[in-house]
Formats: C-alpha cells, structure tokens, sequence
C-alpha cells in the first residue's frame, strides 16, 4: 500500500495522517507543501471529487490575514489560489491510488488499510 500525503509539517491533522500510516507500517510519499506547490492537476484531483470549496480552510489564519472572507473567486482562480498559498488548504490531502480525502478521515484510512490486508 502507497499513500501521498500532501500538507505541512506544522499542521497537526497532517502529522497525525503521517503518525497513522507509519504505526500501521504503510508506506508514505509527503510532500510539504511549503517546500513545493501542490500542481493545479493535482489539486484539480481534489477538487473535482470535493468541490473547490472543500478544500478551503475558512477558519485558517491565513485565510483571515488575506481577507478572503467575502471574496468571490472562480473555481478557477481558488485552484490557482490554493496552490501559492498552502495554508489556505484544509489538511492533509491523502491519496491512495485513486482514492482520495480532505482534512482528518481516519475512518475512511481505516477501510483503505483493511482492504489492501484482506485483498494482499
């Protein structure tokens, strides 16, 4: 099983993620996001199952700092957003083949390391 962990060292749900797929011995790919931009493909990924807005943090500092609270973006220009401003994101992004998740989903972690032991 291999897992990419998108976030930043800094984030508390994104070190949890690492904490979660390293005690279970998965193999994890993390790529901090203050050392390299997540690609507009990329998020796009996210972002076509979520909704763009899934993936905003509304309640992150940064968020706030940009007075973003009343702004009106396309989906285009958030995409373009998010990937210069990664605190703006809601952490950590996980994917695992093509499954993906937003922010903290242990659950949804769960399944995916149950499966890939019953099918291995």
């Amino acid at each position: 099983m291999d897992v990419q962990i998108f976030g930043i060292r800094k984030s508390a749900a994104t070190r949890a993620a690492l904490r979660f797929f390293a005690e279970r011995g998965i193999k994890t790919h993390f790529v901090d996001l203050t050392e390299r931009a997540a690609s507009l493909g990329e998020l796009r990924r996210f972002a076509q199952k979520f909704g763009v807005l899934a993936l905003i943090d509304r309640d992150a500092k940064r968020f706030g700092e940009l007075g973003l609270k009343s702004a009106l973006l396309s989906e285009e220009r958030w995409l373009e957003k998010l990937s210069l401003e990664p605190l703006l994101l809601r952490l950590p992004l996980v994917r695992h083949q093509q499954q993906l998740t937003v922010g903290a989903a242990e659950a949804t972690w769960r399944g995916w390391v149950a499966e890939t032991r019953a099918s291995g």
